[in-house]
């Protein structure tokens, strides 16, 4: 799809740090969809939508931009046995990092979330709610992230309906439950969720807009016992200005600040790129 990013009609918000678009020749490279950065803001892991992953080290200059990577290449997501995952099974969404170092990956076409005692190793189903089967095609677990209690958490790009909101489910003590809903605005979509290092929800969402290309926003939340609390919108760019942002990582800069660390799914298009864009964001 063609899309019109980086015109020269629109400019960044305030809080606009950098933007750096990351290319390889690596097989498989590109569709990154969810994006995990350690708290130094150095050390990464991100997704891709077709079953694989890649971890590596971002380079930034003495203002903290981005200006260059090292990774390595990508690879496959793997299945119980150790296999690569199969076809029809392996569009992976949504990334979330323990402190022990496990790793969870939602998944779209069949919903369900797997977990890694380590992501290059053999993958775990966990149970899933009931609802996961009744998801859409292309629309299921597009988001995931793990509380500093280590419950995860995820949702539906699509809600079933434009009225109705985006149901929250959580997984703890090996069970799902869907204690809150994300409240719909507009037309966005979810495509990321993350804990910061503030212990809030802040949820990337997107918002397709044809041959215009994409919008992107940032709302961040407090969590209650029913129901998302202190609802903010942190970032809502205009269309065009970057392209399909899908990956999220919120962490604290050297000079104290959150800063919003966001990858763009280039759809494996020449038309689009892969992009890391970031954000400085009031506290």
């Amino acid at each position: 799809m063609l899309t019109l990013q980086g015109s020269a009609s629109v400019s960044p918000q305030p809080g606009y740090v950098a933007s750096f678009t990351w290319t390889s020749d690596t097989a498989r490279f590109g569709g990154f969809s969810a994006l995990e950065l350690a708290a130094d803001g150095v050390t990464f892991t991100t997704l891709s939508d077709r079953g694989g992953w890649v971890a590596g080290t971002l380079h930034r200059d003495a203002a903290g931009r981005i200006v260059g990577i090292s990774a390595g290449r990508v690879h496959p997501l793997l299945g119980k046995k150790g296999q690569p995952l199969a076809a029809g099974r392996k569009d992976s969404e949504g990334l979330a990092i323990g402190r022990d170092g496990t790793a969870y990956v939602s998944f779209e076409g069949w919903a369900r979330v797997v977990r890694y005692g380590r992501i290059g190793g053999a993958g775990e189903n966990l149970p899933t709610h009931p609802d996961f089967a009744r998801m859409q095609d292309n629309a299921a677990l597009e988001a995931l992230a793990i509380d500093a209690n280590g419950w995860l958490y995820t949702l539906p790009e699509r809600s079933g309906h434009l009225h109705r909101p985006f149901p929250v489910y959580r997984f703890r003590d090996g069970v799902w439950d869907q204690p809150f809903a994300l409240p719909r605005e507009g037309s966005f979509l979810p495509v990321a969720a993350d804990f910061g290092p503030d212990g809030r929800l802040y949820v990337l969402e997107r918002q397709f807009r044809g041959l215009m290309g994409f919008a992107s926003r940032v709302r961040r939340f407090r969590l209650g016992m029913d129901r998302l609390l202190a609802e903010e919108t942190l970032l809502e760019t205009a269309v065009g200005l970057h392209d399909n942002l899908e990956g999220l990582s919120v962490w604290r800069d050297a000079g104290g600040a959150l800063r919003l660390t966001m990858i763009a799914d280039d759809n494996f298009s020449f038309f689009q790129r892969t992009e890391i864009v970031e954000y400085r964001v009031a506290d």
